[in-house]
């Protein structure tokens, strides 16, 4: 079975929430769902251009003073019934592909100095993911009156899943590294 192009949904969400530009949509993307899913300009463009020749979405032209003219792309109602239709269907299993189990596992013969630097770094990562989490869930707790009850809960839950990761990401760095510290010797 051929593998389905996950963009294309990724973009019909945003647009189903705004039009806007490649830029706009990259931006929007970077800064909402970026936590969980990266797009990026190479997969953008392409996507939108096939998408707006499938119908899926419109394309206006609009100029602006003193700088190029951009594309504003649109969801189309066909738009709208191809996301609803994909968000119904049952989640995909996504293997685990993470370069870092794949060096801790091929460790053997690696100084523990360096295995517990690279864990230092995680438990940073993690630290500062956990941060965003909390400054996100703060701030969407301020919109409860602003944004629909529907929209805010399942936004919450892609937050709580982040803070969730993030927690268990730093236990599992404290925990390996306390182990660490008992074989550096070794």
């Amino acid at each position: 079975m051929a593998k389905v192009n996950k963009t294309k949904y990724a973009l019909l969400g945003v647009l189903s929430l705004m039009s806007g530009s490649g830029y706009d949509i990259k931006k929007f993307c970077d800064s909402s769902i970026g936590h969980f899913w990266n797009e990026n300009y190479g997969h953008i463009y392409p996507v939108l251009q096939k998408m707006e020749q499938e119908g899926l979405i419109t394309k206006q032209v609009e100029q602006t003073e003193g700088r190029p003219s951009k594309n504003v792309y649109s969801i189309t109602e066909e738009g709208s019934e191809e996301l609803e239709k994909w968000l119904m269907l049952p989640v995909e299993h996504e293997p685990v592909r993470s370069e870092l189990l794949l060096k801790i596992f091929w460790s053997t013969n690696i100084p523990v100095e360096n295995i517990t630097e690279k864990f230092q770094q995680i438990k940073e990562e993690s630290e500062k993911n956990l941060l965003q989490y909390l400054n996100i869930e703060n701030f969407l707790k301020t919109q409860k009156e602003k944004v629909d009850k529907k929209k805010i809960v399942l936004w919450m839950a892609t937050v709580n899943y982040g803070k969730h990761a993030a927690e268990a990401n730093l236990k599992w760095c404290e925990e390996t590294l306390k182990i660490l510290e008992e074989i550096k010797d070794l």
